[in-house]
């Protein structure tokens, strides 16, 4: 019998509704996080095998440099070391979680001039692709390459909003509570981030 099956699932208490699958996976998260709690390790390793490459590319897209994105996973899951015992489950495990991530990388960016002019590495990610090009128009037509070095151009807060909205996929209530403001706060910087990088791409065009 595999790990999976041999779980008790509880109620997550989560508002949103799910496909059954994507619902088990949430309830195997929070009783992975509560196994860790009592101090099983593999509890932990199997949270990091399965959420750490969405972790390291949320900071990827967020910084544009692969040096800077590994410690700061790294960082994230040290935290998640010292904090996945609180994990309640009053949301998805990856909304908090990906909350602990975006506020790592802006206390980051808040305590360090990032350089922009830092290498990556070609291929590390699949290049970003915007989910709806309705809200940004024929300038969108842009090579994937050039958008990525335009997002990481914007300020951290709309870089984080538009990641997370327009690439990542989250709505504006998941935004929201992972960067931890309001949904106004959440869409008014979305709104100004996609602005933002309309006048970029339209200079780049």
């Amino acid at each position: 019998m595999n790990a999976t099956n041999s779980l008790i699932l509880p109620e997550t208490g989560s508002i949103w509704s799910r496909a059954p699958e994507a619902e088990q996976a949430l309830q195997y998260d929070y009783q992975l996080t509560r196994k860790f709690a009592y101090g099983e390790m593999q509890a932990f390793e199997e949270l990091y095998q399965r959420h750490h490459r969405r972790v390291f590319n949320l900071c990827f897209r967020m910084t544009n440099n692969v040096a800077e994105a590994e410690d700061l996973t790294q960082e994230v899951f040290i935290q998640l070391y010292h904090k996945a015992g609180t994990f309640r489950g009053d949301s998805a495990f990856t909304t908090w979680l990906h909350r602990l991530t975006i506020n790592k990388v802006l206390m980051h960016f808040r305590c360090n001039k990032v350089r922009r002019d830092q290498p990556t590495l070609d291929g590390v990610l699949p290049e970003p692709e915007i989910r709806d090009a309705r809200n940004y128009g024929p300038a969108l037509a842009l090579d994937s390459l050039t958008l990525k070095q335009l997002i990481v151009q914007l300020p951290p807060g709309y870089r984080a909003a538009l990641i997370l909205h327009d690439i990542e996929g989250y709505n504006h209530n998941e935004t929201a509570q992972i960067m931890g403001i309001s949904v106004g706060t959440t869409k008014s910087q979305l709104h100004k981030a996609r602005k933002r990088l309309q006048s970029l791409l339209k200079e780049n065009s």
